[in-house]
């Protein structure tokens, strides 16, 4: 396997012609390919022959995820559709997901056993959700990625808490989804007039640990409004539950995990420079270190050259330069690199129409800073359905 400090590998030659095309392969339907997407659309590029892999048709926004369980957003208020942002584009979409990859010899392999040759890749197919500890929960494990699959079990299980007279729900992880489901799901089962639990345990690092102080309190007094317990210790999934390092059990009808992300399996043996833990190693260009021909973007990928957080907010500002990147290596011209901000603008969801921002050391709280995200969210999903 190439290490990420490895030269990266010519490849094939990426300059293009009007007689030739080049196969430009976009994996993963992310934040990042919405922004790729969209820039294709507003300029057909006939050297390039575009294909989309993605497992569904929906690319849902996870912002926008909280004020969904609290019933403030409908599906579609809160998902794109694919299709129609492909077909303005002129991309052929293939709805599986990549099984395996071999980088060296320009293939993929996908769930239904086609293989899919490349000249050019781009990587944006997200994490998951990291469960070591808590396997062993089975079925009252849910995940939070994916985001499609956790909104189908999530309609499942609410509607069993709701038809019990009293429930309890343990949400493992101190980050923000953490805090935001825990709060979102609290408020849900309130509305349903349904009695429930929750304990949000956050792990040794404690709530919103990347985050200035202000903010982590205002978020600790929005959890113990809606009256939920934290706990800032380790948890293990058991079959009942969790269990902390003190020995106690803490019950739980379900769990759900707001953990660490973990790389797709498929990228372990793909023959790509990969971080000290599995993603896609990547340059300033968003290329990756060890061939030339494949870019990756959003959670799948790894800036070594520095230090950003796994953050929809990177992955959307990513995408113009991504997209410019990709035209670029085809049309064998200069790459831009993607220079993150300092400070990056959070919104976190703090309550039924309330919010929490964040944004390096100032924070702030309010009905208006729910308003002000929502608007933005909005805007977001209403700016890939526009023709």
């Amino acid at each position: 396997m190439p290490t990420p400090h490895e030269a990266a590998r010519p490849g094939p030659s990426l300059s293009g012609t009007l007689a030739d095309t080049m196969r430009l392969v976009l994996v993963g339907g992310g934040h990042a390919h919405l922004i790729v997407l969209e820039a294709l659309a507003k300029r057909r590029e006939a050297t390039l022959d575009v294909t989309l892999v993605t497992p569904s048709r929906w690319q849902y926004y996870s912002g926008m995820l909280p004020g969904w369980i609290m019933g403030r957003y409908g599906d579609d208020d809160c998902r794109v559709d694919l299709r129609p942002l492909a077909s303005r584009a002129g991309v052929h979409m293939i709805l599986d997901r990549v099984t395996a990859m071999n980088a060296d010899r320009n293939l993929l392999c996908l769930g239904d056993g086609r293989h899919l040759e490349y000249d050019l890749l781009s990587l944006d197919t997200g994490s998951e959700t990291n469960v070591e500890w808590l396997a062993s929960l089975s079925d009252r494990l849910l995940t939070v990625k994916p985001v499609e699959q956790f909104c189908e079990l999530w309609r499942k299980v609410y509607n069993q808490l709701t038809a019990l007279r009293s429930s309890r729900i343990v949400v493992v992880g101190g980050g923000a989804a953490g805090a935001e489901l825990s709060i979102a799901m609290k408020t849900a089962l309130s509305a349903a007039e349904r009695k429930c639990a929750v304990t949000l345990v956050t792990g040794n690092s404690g709530l919103l640990s990347g985050h200035n102080p202000m903010v982590r309190r205002r978020m600790q007094s929005a959890l113990e409004a809606a009256g939920i317990r934290v706990r800032r210790e380790r948890a293990a999934g058991v079959e009942n539950g969790v269990v902390l390092p003190s020995g106690e059990l803490v019950r739980a009808d379900f769990v759900i995990a707001a953990t660490g992300a973990r790389p797709s399996a498929f990228l372990a043996q793909s023959r790509l420079g990969l971080s000290d833990n599995g993603f896609v190693a990547v340059d300033s260009f968003h290329r990756s270190v060890s061939h030339r021909n494949v870019f990756a973007a959003g959670d799948v990928s790894a800036r070594l050259d520095d230090a950003t957080t796994r953050s929809g907010i990177h992955a959307v500002r990513a995408g113009p330069i991504l997209a410019h990147n990709l035209i670029a290596a085809a049309e064998d011209r200069p790459l831009r690199p993607y220079r993150p901000r300092r400070r990056s603008l959070y919104l976190l969801v703090s309550g039924p129409d309330k919010a929490i921002l964040s944004w390096g050391g100032l924070g702030a709280a309010g009905g208006w800073v729910w308003r002000w995200k929502d608007r933005i969210d909005r805007n977001f999903i209403k700016r890939f359905r526009q023709g």
